[in-house]
């Protein structure tokens, strides 16, 4: 017990900066993925691994939302594997830095996977919104369409401009922030920790969909603030 404390603490010396994180992965997603990255530290295990073992929690969650009739506990059981596969998604990137065992195979390994993800959790929405919900307008098809797009472009667009800044020989001007608690709760609708909460709200199909078409809208709105703060930043 002891030897895991230890590691633990070890592992703490490996975290992300905090700064443009919402208070979900902050205070729930990264203390998880710590302790899990500990407990395979002790095992001996590789941030492969875990990757590939939060892809196991994940991807058969999402096989059952678009299969299975929503239900009270199939809701839990694929809310809880999915923040088991976030939680292991944040612990195979601290387990790399603790082990100094990072790789760009790996990194594309985890970044591949995590497109996959944000792919396949809106299409199977849309499969369960068409097999087994009674939706007021056929309209709200579209929802999983655009929250679909909106989620990948902040990802992909949010990485390709932290691998853009590394390019450049001085830092752009900093604009003014909020402060870092209001803003880690600000980040809140937009982090995927907070979709995977909102699984647990499936079994109950009105309050499913206005909590998916809430995080949908801020998805939206997010997205355009983003991109045009992105691009400034890169002129």
């Amino acid at each position: 017990m002891t030897g895991l404390v230890e590691v633990f603490r070890h592992m703490s010396a490996a975290q992300k900066p905090a700064k443009g994180v919402s208070a979900y992965t902050l205070f729930v997603n990264r203390p998880v993925g710590r302790l899990l990255a500990a407990l395979a530290y002790r095992v001996g295990a590789t941030p492969n691994q875990l990757t590939v073992l939060g892809a196991l929690f994940t991807f058969p969650a999402l096989t059952a939302v678009a299969w299975m009739r929503p239900g009270p506990g199939m809701s839990v059981g694929v809310c809880a594997a999915l923040a088991v596969g976030f939680a292991l998604d944040a612990a195979d990137g601290q387990l790399a830095r603790a082990q100094g065992s990072g790789s760009l195979s790996g990194e594309w390994l985890d970044h591949v996977l995590d497109c996959v993800k944000l792919v396949t959790v809106h299409l199977v929405v849309l499969v369960s919104f068409y097999r087994f919900f009674s939706l007021p307008d056929p309209a709200f098809l579209l929802a999983p369409l655009l929250f679909e797009p909106a989620a990948v472009v902040i990802f992909f667009a949010g990485i390709l401009t932290e691998q853009l800044k590394r390019r450049t020989t001085a830092p752009a001007p900093a604009a003014p922030r909020p402060a870092p608690a209001l803003r880690a709760v600000l980040l809140l609708p937009v982090d995927y920790g907070i979709t995977c909460v909102s699984f647990l709200f499936l079994g109950s199909q009105h309050v499913f969909l206005s909590v998916y078409c809430a995080l949908l809208l801020a998805h939206l709105l997010f997205l355009a603030a983003y991109l045009v703060k992105w691009f400034r930043e890169l002129r």
